[in-house]
């Protein structure tokens, strides 16, 4: 669905939802890529391009940090996919390898554009409220990074191939 700078920054911003109390709570790059198990220089550097997007606030020094910069309710997943993903300028049909829209649509027409526009919604329509709602109303904590499932439950990452 989106790379791994969009997942991290994702993660990034999720964390700031978390602890979001109008503003007044600040995380440091390094807390938030602890908290996450994400690589520092990574979370630093996703950070300054949401700030530089005006979806976070940093302050330097000592009591500084990261907050998002309006409440988590106004910020959908859609504003961080745009800073790091690419829409695909091809129009090629992964079908028969022709142009989309020339001729008669492929088999596989109707669905690829039916889940394109289910993936659009999906990012416009969900906020990271749901973060905070989690964090501070449900008092859900994510699961510790090296901390594996008893029994194996359905993903939604793609499965990995095969050899």
């Amino acid at each position: 669905m989106y790379g791994k700078q969009t997942e991290r920054a994702i993660g990034a911003m999720s964390r700031l939802a978390e602890v979001w109390d109008d503003g007044k709570t600040r995380l440091s790059a390094v807390e938030i890529a602890d908290d996450r198990a994400l690589p520092r220089p990574m979370v630093a550097k996703i950070l300054t391009t949401l700030s530089q997007a005006n979806l976070v606030v940093g302050s330097p020094g000592p009591g500084g940090g990261y907050a998002l910069s309006r409440p988590p309710i106004e910020i959908c997943f859609q504003e961080v996919y745009d800073l790091f993903e690419r829409e695909d300028p091809s129009h090629m049909c992964p079908f028969g390898g022709g142009v989309c829209g020339v001729g008669d649509c492929c088999a596989m027409h109707d669905r690829l554009v039916a889940m394109r526009e289910s993936i659009r919604a999906f990012m416009s329509e969900t906020t990271f409220e749901i973060f905070r709602v989690a964090w501070q109303v449900d008092g859900i904590r994510p699961t510790k990074p090296d901390v594996m499932p008893v029994l194996p439950r359905e993903t939604f990452r793609a499965a990995k191939m095969r050899a």
